[in-house]
């Protein structure tokens, strides 16, 4: 299994970040960056700046290579929200220094992922698909994949030309405006419209 993100793909966060993107910013997360099942995050002893980015992430039921972007929706059937967290004091020295980002971002655990609905069951368009998380029961980032920069069938299209996709394969598809630093014993809660699908606690 991958897990393939997606950077600087709201513009309203991505303002911040670099102004301009011509084509989709890849990264990895590994294997044991994935955290499911609502179990808690626990606060790593390296960073004392993790950070949320709430995300809308899909899942990949094929195999699939150089896929056509007409054909892209047959590649996922399956969605849900998740954080990908950030040890941002890691990210600003690693940046400072002109080195890779993988430490800060490909972490244990900082592929946190919420409970997977059939894209049906959400019965709207997923070009305009409305997601919220909360932490302690206020909304601290929402987001409308309409303000997307690269839709979904775009991040498959492009991820496969040089990736090939497999069953099970995860995808993070970009956050939006209002990630912020986390603090122990947050009660974090998403939604994608008005069904949670994730909901964890730090530690």
């Amino acid at each position: 299994m991958k897990i393939i993100c997606i950077a600087s793909n709201y513009a309203s966060h991505n303002n911040k970040i670099q102004p301009t993107v011509e084509e989709p910013i890849i990264f990895m997360k590994s294997d044991v960056s994935l955290l499911k099942d609502g179990n808690p995050f626990y606060i790593p002893d390296f960073s004392s700046e993790i950070q949320y980015e709430a995300e809308i992430v899909i899942r990949i039921n094929r195999l699939g290579k150089n896929i056509a972007r007409q054909f892209a929706h047959r590649y996922f059937e399956e969605i849900t929200i998740g954080i990908d967290m950030t040890a941002k004091d890691l990210q600003q020295r690693f940046k400072e220094s002109g080195l890779p980002w993988e430490l800060c971002k490909s972490f244990d655990n900082s592929a946190v992922v919420g409970t997977f609905i059939k894209i049906e069951k959400l019965k709207c368009d997923i070009n305009q698909l409305l997601f919220h998380l909360d932490i302690n029961n206020n909304t601290v980032q929402k987001g409308n994949t309409t303000n997307m920069i690269f839709k979904l069938d775009e991040i498959i299209e492009y991820i496969s030309r040089f990736i090939t996709l497999k069953v099970g394969d995860l995808i993070f598809t970009g956050t939006p405006e209002g990630a912020g630093i986390l603090s122990i014993n947050d009660h974090l809660q998403g939604y994608i419209k008005d069904k949670r699908l994730l909901d964890f606690y730090i530690k």
